[in-house]
C-alpha cells in the first residue's frame, strides 16, 4: 500500500477500536469488584435480571438497592455496551477497511466478546467456581486483545518507519515472553482469588507460593526488557513509552499486592513490633480492602495489555527492518506466498 492508499484510510475502525478499549478497562474494574464483593451470585438469573428485561430492570432498584446487586447489574449493563462497541468496530472494519486481515480480527473480537458473555451467564446459572475462574483470565485477555486492535488500525502502525537502532527483534522476543508471563500471572491470580470454599490451607499456600513465583519472575523479566528498551530506543518514543508504562506498572502492582495481602490478613508477624502493625485490625469488605484488591486485579490486565501493544510494536518494527518481511516492497505487490497465521495475521494487517 502506498502513501497515498495510507492518507485515504478510514478512521473508523482505529476509533471504534480505541472506544472499546475505553469500555474494556472500567469493565475489568467493575468485574473484579464483582469477585471481590462476592458478588458473583447477587442476581440468581441470566440474562434477565430478576425476571426482567436486561435493559428495563427498575432503575430505582438497582440504584438505590443492595450493593452487591448494583455492581452485578451495572457489570452486565457495561459488558453489553462493550459487546455493542464491537459490533460497531466489525461493521466498520467490513465497511471501511481495505485490509482484510483487519476484517477477520474484527470478527475474532466480536466471537471473544460472545463467549465473555456466555462464560458469565454460565458461571450465573451454574454457580460453578471453574467458570467463574475462566471468566475472570478472559476478560483481561479481551481487554489485551481490544489495545492490539487499536494498535494494528492506527496511523502510526500503518506509517511506521524502521528501528534507528539494532535489536528490536530481540524486544520483540522478550515482549512476548513478558505477556505470556503476565497472562499467566493472571490465571494463578484467579486461582488464588476463587479458591472453593472447603478448600484446605495447603491449596491456599500453594496457589500463593506459584502466585509469589511468577510475580518475582515477570518482576525480572519486565525490568530487563525495560532497561534493553531504554537503553537503545530511548528517542523512539513509539516504543520507548510502553517501556516506560511497564516498568511504572510493575512497581505500582508489586504495591498493590502487598496492600491487599495487609488490608485482607494484617501485617506480617515479623513487623509486629512496630505499633502501626501491631494495632492495625483488617476489617472484611472494607472499602479499602475492596479497592485494592480490585486495583491489583485491573492493573494485571494493565500490564498484559502494556505488554502485548510493546511486542506488536517491535514486532512491526522488526518487519521493517527484515528483507522479504510482509511490509516490504515486494510483499505489498503480493509476491509473499507463504501462508499468513497466527501473529502474522498482524502483520497482515500492515500492508
Amino acid at each position: 500500500m502506498n502513501s497515498v492508499s495510507h492518507q485515504l484510510e478510514s478512521p473508523w475502525p482505529h476509533r471504534w477500536a480505541v472506544a472499546l478499549v475505553c469500555a474494556t478497562f472500567p469493565m475489568i474494574w467493575i468485574g473484579g469488584l464483582v469477585t471481590t464483593s462476592g458478588a458473583g451470585m447477587a442476581v440468581p438469573d441470566w440474562p434477565n435480571t430478576y425476571g426482567y428485561n436486561l435493559f428495563l430492570y427498575p432503575w430505582e432498584t438497582w440504584v438505590y438497592g443492595p450493593w452487591k446487586l448494583f455492581i452485578e447489574h451495572g457489570h452486565r449493563l457495561l459488558g453489553t455496551v462493550v459487546g455493542m462497541i464491537t459490533i460497531g468496530f466489525l461493521l466498520s472494519t467490513w465497511i471501511c477497511q481495505r485490509r482484510a486481515a483487519v476484517r477477520w480480527l474484527g470478527l475474532a473480537a466480536l466471537v471473544g466478546v460472545l463467549l465473555q458473555g456466555a462464560l458469565g451467564g454460565m458461571r450465573v446459572l451454574a454457580n460453578e467456581i471453574t467458570l467463574a475462574q475462566i471468566h475472570g483470565c478472559v476478560g483481561p485477555a479481551f481487554f489485551a486483545s481490544a489495545v492490539a486492535l487499536a494498535v494494528v488500525t492506527s496511523r502510526q502502525w500503518r506509517e511506521a518507519e524502521p528501528p534507528t537502532a539494532a535489536g528490536v527483534s530481540t524486544i520483540e522476543r522478550l515482549a512476548f515472553v513478558t505477556t505470556f508471563l503476565a497472562m499467566l500471572q493472571i490465571v494463578l491470580g484467579s486461582q488464588l482469588r476463587h479458591l472453593p470454599a472447603g478448600a484446605r490451607p495447603g491449596d491456599f499456600r500453594l496457589a500463593l507460593f506459584f502466585h509469589l513465583f511468577v510475580a518475582a519472575g515477570l518482576w525480572a523479566h519486565i525490568l530487563m526488557l525495560a532497561f534493553r528498551v531504554l537503553r537503545s530506543f530511548r528517542q523512539q518514543r513509539w516504543i520507548a513509552r510502553p517501556g516506560w508504562g511497564l516498568s511504572l506498572l510493575v512497581g505500582l502492582q508489586i504495591c498493590l499486592g502487598f496492600g491487599t495481602w495487609i488490608t485482607k490478613y494484617g501485617f506480617p508477624g515479623w513487623l509486629s513490633g512496630f505499633d502501626f502493625a501491631a494495632q492495625f485490625r483488617p476489617t472484611a469488605d472494607a472499602p479499602w480492602q475492596l479497592s485494592i484488591a480490585t486495583a491489583h486485579v485491573a492493573m494485571g490486565a494493565m500490564m498484559l495489555a502494556t505488554s502485548l501493544l510493546l511486542a506488536l510494536r517491535a514486532m512491526r518494527l522488526a518487519s521493517l527492518s527484515t528483507p522479504g518481511s510482509l511490509s516490504t516492497p515486494a510483499s505489498r505487490g503480493g509476491e509473499v506466498k507463504k501462508s499468513v497465521t497466527g501473529p502474522m495475521l498482524l502483520m497482515e494487517a500492515a500492508r
